[in-house]
């Protein structure tokens, strides 16, 4: 601020002459009148010891060419003397300009905390049980038949295993009810068959991988678990056999895919519209009243079907044709090719 005082007083009086000496003395703060006036025959000198200035200025001394009027002289110092006494007035004005940046500043930190607990966070989204991640999944890949689109899959493997990683953070409890648990082991077996798929790929089958269902990737809480753990330890342990229509083991003769996501308040009803509809499909299942061929899975798990009676008893809760109770049984054969 200082230097720019000094080079406004020199420019303002270039404009009367070439002056041969400029001081300025800014230690002390009298303000007061000029005293004296000095006109040499060479030069003329006018001194204000005690000018209405500003206390930055103790004085001012200017030498001027002779030929120069004194009263222009004066003039241009009132105008020198103005321009300095509105420099005080900017540095307050951008000391309160300072200021209020400053407030502002603190204003925002205020509120940065707050952004913390927004549910977007990694964290948060760990510690929130969502299936809506596998629903959009399914809906995009897999079609109203269950015929699995796997390379599509692979484009968004990072949102699958994003979703696996959700389950492990979010491991059943016991206050969880039976549908809310249901919902959680069959999304998580079909993710992570899914996901299986993916590490081997290219394959015909599953059952190109070596032991499939005994492979552990997947980390539920502090425990990797497999697909038979889940299947034979925790889902069959629950007394549905419906179960066993919405778990897939990625190959044609399964039951189909669901193109949803299960979930605890739909649970119940999904899993009474696929034992329905695969029971009734005549490319897995051909049913007559005095003859049935029926899928493997009713052979393999026929224990968990006999709750009902016996295998055919269990049918006709869902068959829309009714089998006589003496009707005989065949197995079909199972197509383990990929469900692509």
């Amino acid at each position: 601020m200082k230097i720019t005082a000094y080079l406004i007083i020199i420019t303002l009086l270039t404009e009367c002459g070439t002056p041969k000496n400029v001081v300025v003395d800014t230690e002390t703060t009298t303000p007061a009148i000029v005293t004296e006036t000095v006109v040499d025959t060479s030069q003329t000198v006018v001194k204000t010891d005690t000018l209405n200035v500003p206390k930055q200025l103790k004085s001012i001394e200017v030498v001027v060419p002779a030929n120069i009027k004194s009263d222009v002289v004066d003039n241009k110092i009132e105008e020198v003397i103005i321009v300095k006494t509105e420099l005080p007035e900017a540095v307050e004005a951008v000391e309160a300009v300072e200021v209020v940046e400053v407030v502002e500043k603190v204003e925002v930190q205020e509120i940065l905390p707050e952004t913390k607990s927004l549910p977007n966070s990694k964290k948060d989204t760990l510690n929130t049980l969502n299936h809506d991640l596998f629903n959009a999944l399914l809906r995009a890949h897999v079609n109203s038949n269950g015929d699995v689109n796997y390379n599509g899959f692979k484009k968004n493997w990072s949102k699958l295993t994003a979703y696996i990683a959700n389950l492990g953070a979010n491991l059943p409890t016991d206050e969880w009810s039976k549908n809310k648990k249901l919902a959680y082991w069959m999304n998580a077996y079909n993710a992570m068959t899914i996901d299986l798929i993916l590490r081997h790929q290219p394959l015909e089958s599953i059952k190109d991988i070596k032991n499939p269902w005994d492979q552990r990737f997947w980390k539920l809480g502090d425990k990797y678990y497999n697909l038979n753990e889940i299947e034979h330890d925790i889902l069959r342990k629950m007394g549905d056999a419906r179960i066993h229509f919405g778990i897939n083991c990625a190959s044609v003769s399964c039951p189909p895919l669901l193109n949803e996501a299960f979930t605890a308040s739909k649970v119940n009803s999904q899993l009474h519209t696929l034992t329905t509809r695969f029971i009734n499909d005549p490319v897995r299942n051909k049913i007559t009243p005095d003859v049935v061929e029926i899928s493997m899975i009713f052979k393999w798990f026929s224990k968990d079907f006999k709750t009902a009676g016996s295998v055919v008893d269990y049918l006709n809760k869902y068959a829309n044709t009714k089998i006589n109770p003496s009707a005989r049984v065949r197995y079909k054969d199972y197509n383990w090719l990929l469900n692509n």
